[in-house]
C-alpha cells in the first residue's frame, strides 16, 4: 500500500516534470519566402555535393577511385539514398528544427564509417539549425548531445571530414555573402524599427493632442452650460432689482436673493467641473453630484422666480436613468430655457419629459416674445448638446414652431444603455 501511494504521489510529478521539460520556451521564427527560397537552394546544392562525392571519390565514376576497396556495382545506390536523406530535410531546417535534427542523426547512424564527409556536413548544419530556431529548447540539447556521441563514435577510426581543397574558395564566398546578407538585413531592420518608432512616436503625440483638444471641447461645453445659464438669471434678476429698488424694495430683495441662489448654484457646478480637473481627486469628496433628472423641477422653479412662466409635464414612469443620459437631459432643459430668457422676453415655456419604453424624449417649447428685446447669441449651446447626445446615440432637433414660438426636442434611445 505505501508503495502504490508512493506511485500515485510521484506519477503527477514525474508528468509534471515531463510537460515542462517539453514546453516550448519561445515562439518559432518567422519564414519569409527568401528563407524559404534559400533553405531550398542550400539544401540541393548539399545533395548535390553529397551525390558528387558518392559519384567522384567512392565510385571513380567523375575521376579515378580514392577508395581502397571498390563498391559493388548495388553498393552505390544506399549510398546515395543516406546522402540524400541527410540533405534533403534541411529545406525544413527552420520550420521543423528539432525533427530535421532527428532525422540527420538516423542518417548518420546508417552511414557507412569509412564514408562520414557524406552527412557530416548536414549535421552541422541541422545541429546549427536547432540550436538557433527550435523553441523546444531542452530537447534541443539533448538531442544535440547525442548527436555529438554519435558522430564521435562513427568517426573514432576515421579522421574527422574536412573540406576539400576545390570547395574552400566557395566557403570563403559563400560565407563573405552571408556575411554581407546579414549585415545589409541587420541596417535594413534598424531602419525599419526606426522609422516604426518614430511613426508610433508621431502616432501618440497626435493622439495625446486630439484627447487634449476633445478634453478642451468637453471642458468648454461643460462651462458654457453651467455659467450661461446661471449668469443669465443673475443678469436678468439683478436688472429687475435695480428697476424696482425704490418703488418696491421687497422685490427687489427677493430678486437679490435670487440672484444670490443662482450664484450659489453656479459655484457650486464650477467648483464640480474643476474638481474633475483636479490631478490627485482629492477634491472631489466634497463635491455634490452632477444634476440629473430628479432636479428638472428646481431648475423649473429657478427659472419662473425670473418671471418667466414655465410648466413642466412629465410622461410615462420615471426611472434611474445613467448619469451622462440624465446629465444631457438637464442640461437640454437648462440651455433651451436660458435661449427662452435671453430671446424670447415675455413667452411662456413648456418642458416635457416623457419616459418611453425604449427612448427618453425631452421638449422645451416657448410661445415667443417680444423679438425686439432679444439678446444675440452665438449658437454655441445648441452645438455642444448635439455634440454631448450624439455620444448616447442622440439626435437634437430645434427651429421655429408653426404658428410662433420656438422647439427643442432632444431624443436619447435607451435599449443600448
Amino acid at each position: 500500500m505505501p508503495e502504490r501511494r508512493a506511485l500515485r504521489e510521484n506519477g503527477p510529478v514525474t508528468n509534471a516534470r515531463l510537460r515542462e521539460w517539453m514546453r516550448p520556451a519561445g515562439q518559432p521564427p518567422r519564414l519569409t519566402w527568401r528563407g524559404r527560397l534559400f533553405d531550398v537552394v542550400f539544401a540541393l546544392v548539399l545533395a548535390a555535393m553529397a551525390v558528387h562525392y558518392t559519384l567522384d571519390n567512392l565510385l571513380g565514376l567523375i575521376s579515378p577511385p580514392r577508395r581502397v576497396s571498390p563498391l559493388a556495382p548495388g553498393d552505390w545506390i544506399p549510398l546515395i539514398a543516406v546522402g540524400l536523406a541527410g540533405t534533403v530535410p534541411l529545406m525544413f531546417r527552420r520550420r521543423y528544427p528539432l525533427a530535421v535534427l532527428w532525422l540527420v542523426l538516423a542518417a548518420i547512424l546508417v552511414t557507412p564509417p569509412d564514408t562520414p564527409r557524406l552527412t557530416f556536413y548536414a549535421g552541422v548544419v541541422a545541429a546549427y539549425s536547432a540550436a538557433a530556431y527550435s523553441p523546444y529548447r531542452m530537447p534541443t540539447l539533448a538531442s544535440l548531445a547525442v548527436l555529438v556521441l554519435v558522430v564521435d563514435v562513427v568517426t573514432d577510426d576515421t579522421p574527422v571530414p574536412t573540406v576539400p581543397t576545390q570547395y574552400v574558395p566557395l566557403l570563403v564566398v559563400f560565407l563573405a555573402v552571408g556575411a554581407a546578407y546579414g549585415v545589409r538585413s541587420w541596417r535594413v531592420r534598424t531602419d525599419e524599427s526606426r522609422s516604426r518608432l518614430s511613426t508610433v512616436e508621431r502616432e501618440r503625440a497626435d493622439a495625446v493632442r486630439r484627447a487634449a483638444e476633445l478634453e478642451r471641447t468637453r471642458i468648454a461645453r461643460e462651462l458654457h452650460d453651467v455659467v450661461t445659464h446661471n449668469v443669465s438669471m443673475m443678469v436678468i434678476q439683478a436688472g429687475a432689482a435695480r428697476k424696482v429698488m425704490d418703488a418696491s424694495p421687497e422685490q427687489a430683495r427677493e430678486a437679490l436673493l435670487a440672484v444670490e441662489a443662482a450664484g450659489r448654484a453656479a459655484m457650486a457646478e464650477l467648483r464640480h467641473v474643476m474638481g474633475l480637473l483636479a490631478a490627485d481627486g482629492t477634491a472631489t469628496a466634497e463635491l455634490a453630484p452632477q444634476p440629473g433628472l430628479d432636479q428638472v423641477a428646481a431648475l423649473v422653479g429657478r427659472v419662473r422666480e425670473t418671471g418667466l412662466p414655465v410648466e413642466l409635464t412629465v410622461a410615462g414612469e420615471p426611472r434611474p436613468l445613467a448619469s451622462g443620459v440624465e446629465l444631457a437631459a438637464y442640461r437640454v432643459v437648462q440651455e433651451a430655457l436660458t435661449n427662452t430668457v435671453k430671446h424670447a422676453t415675455g413667452a411662456k415655456a413648456t418642458v416635457t419629459v416623457d419616459y418611453g419604453a425604449d427612448r427618453l424624449k425631452v421638449e422645451v417649447t416657448d410661445t415667443g416674445g417680444d423679438a425686439a428685446a432679444a439678446v444675440t447669441g452665438a449658437g454655441r449651446g445648441l452645438i455642444g448638446l448635439r455634440e454631448r447626445l450624439a455620444l448616447y446615440g442622440g439626435t437634437l432637433r430645434s427651429g421655429p414652431r408653426a404658428h410662433e414660438g420656438y422647439r427643442v426636442t432632444a431624443l436619447i434611445p435607451l435599449e443600448a444603455l
